[in-house]
């Protein structure tokens, strides 16, 4: 659930052992899983978080895949893609973060990534954002016909980050560079005076822009 500690694991990896939250303190963790190897929509999904992964790192953000597959399963697939898959302009993509073998579902089950109605072997596509303190700070899921979309992944962890950054909240399609949400004020006489200096559309919807150091952090032509 949202708010949780992350569930903590030791499980092997493409990367050799992964010892969850301990390897990863002071980062960032997007931890995904995929329901099998050398299947197209998963082999996408690989080569487009291979392709973006320095952009993950340069947030922070550690990538970390999962599925019930082995480890000799994930290294054949892994070298099939950046062997011979190329798509959406990326080709020979190396995938350098760590792809967890599950075969047990121990780790599946401890983050509910098993539908049973859906699957009852396989995990569905899931996405887990975990803050530095390992706590669950998003999920996202979707069906395993139903590719994800990185872009909106990278901008849900760009927003979490300055949400965390500059304690604001922010509107729907933000993107970096947009304007934030100012929080209403509390009292009646406060809402003139809250209001001044700010883009207003009613009392308790304000907006204001970040500085400029701040939108350059992460431009928005890199969503």
């Amino acid at each position: 659930m949202l708010g949780d500690t992350a569930p903590s694991f030791i499980a092997e990896s493409t990367q050799g052992k992964i010892r969850f939250p301990d390897d990863f303190g002071g980062k960032w963790v997007i931890l995904f899983s995929h329901p099998g190897d050398f299947t197209p929509v998963c082999t996408s999904e690989i080569l487009l978080f291979g392709a973006m992964q320095e952009e993950f790192e340069a947030l922070n953000c550690r990538l970390l895949g999962l599925s019930v597959g082995s480890v000799a399963s994930h290294i054949a697939w892994l070298r099939s893609i950046e062997q011979n898959i190329a798509f959406k302009g990326h080709s020979h993509v190396r995938v350098t973060f760590p792809m967890i073998a599950d075969s047990s579902m121990e780790i599946a089950r401890k983050y509910g990534m098993i539908a049973p109605r859906i699957h009852s072997t396989m995990a569905v596509r899931s996405v887990f954002f975990i803050d530095p303190e390992a706590k669950i700070r998003a999920i996202v899921s979707y069906p395993m016909q139903l590719g994800r979309n990185l872009s909106e992944l990278k901008r849900i962890l760009v927003g979490l980050q300055t949400v965390d950054r500059h304690k604001v909240s922010l509107p729907a399609d933000w993107v970096p560079g947009d304007d934030i949400i100012v929080g209403a004020p509390s009292t009646y006489d406060g809402t003139q005076q809250a209001m001044d200096g700010l883009t207003c559309f009613d009392w308790y919807f304000c907006t204001k822009a970040l500085p400029l150091k701040e939108k350059e952090r992460v431009p928005i032509a890199s969503l």
